[in-house]
């Protein structure tokens, strides 16, 4: 699974997943989510650099990334100082944002159909089809949990392999391979090397 398709699939489920019917908050503030983003991705008026500083701003009141990062680590953050966790929080939200903003002028109006969901307490699965062109149906899973009065996703499952696992995978056998330290060294150079890549057409540092 590679990580353009998790990244397009956290976009699709910023996009349309944050449905009245689940979202258990007002639907004017679901509503808000959904046309907020689809009115950025559509206005061509914009710059690609303003339209990702927008995208980014509403993924983040989506995307619970404090859980999906405590998530990734596994047990290894519990052997974690408060000052480590909270480093290595930032630097993977870096990421991952990195990762997801760099991919929304990929977004090619896919469509979303809801299949099954189900509500545990202050947690939230919801399943659906994202319908891409071409007659593809790709199956995602948004994972959520409650906060306050809303839901933020912590977790997308795409085609039954999970984002957290994914990474939890690759972190423990780092971890487990060389240490802790060593995966925030390689955060820190994965994160640079997401900062210097420019727009479509540009060269990178410029």
């Amino acid at each position: 699974m590679t990580n353009l398709r998790f990244a397009m699939a956290m976009l699709v489920v910023t996009c349309l997943l944050v449905d009245p019917a689940w979202a258990g908050s007002p639907t004017d503030q679901a509503r808000e989510y959904t046309d907020q983003v689809l009115k950025v991705l559509g206005d061509r008026g914009l710059t690609p650099q303003d339209r990702r500083a927008a995208v980014r701003k509403l993924a983040l009141e989506v995307f619970d990334v404090g859980e999906t990062a405590k998530r990734a680590l596994g047990r290894h953050w519990r052997g974690r100082t408060p000052a480590e966790r909270e480093e290595f929080t930032a630097i993977f939200a870096e990421i991952l944002e990195g990762t997801y903003v760099s991919k929304i002028d990929r977004y090619g109006g896919e469509q979303i159909v809801y299949t099954a969901e189900t509500i545990d307490g202050d947690y939230a699965s919801v399943k659906a089809r994202i319908l891409r062109k071409g007659g593809a149906e790709v199956p995602v899973e948004a994972r959520m949990l409650r906060r306050g009065d809303r839901w933020q996703i912590y977790d997308i499952v795409i085609e039954n392999i999970s984002l957290v696992s994914n990474y939890r995978s690759q972190f423990n056998q780092i971890i487990r391979s060389s240490s802790f330290a060593d995966l925030v060294r390689r955060l820190k150079e994965k994160r640079d090397e997401l900062e210097i890549v420019g727009p479509p057409g540009q060269t990178p540092g410029t």
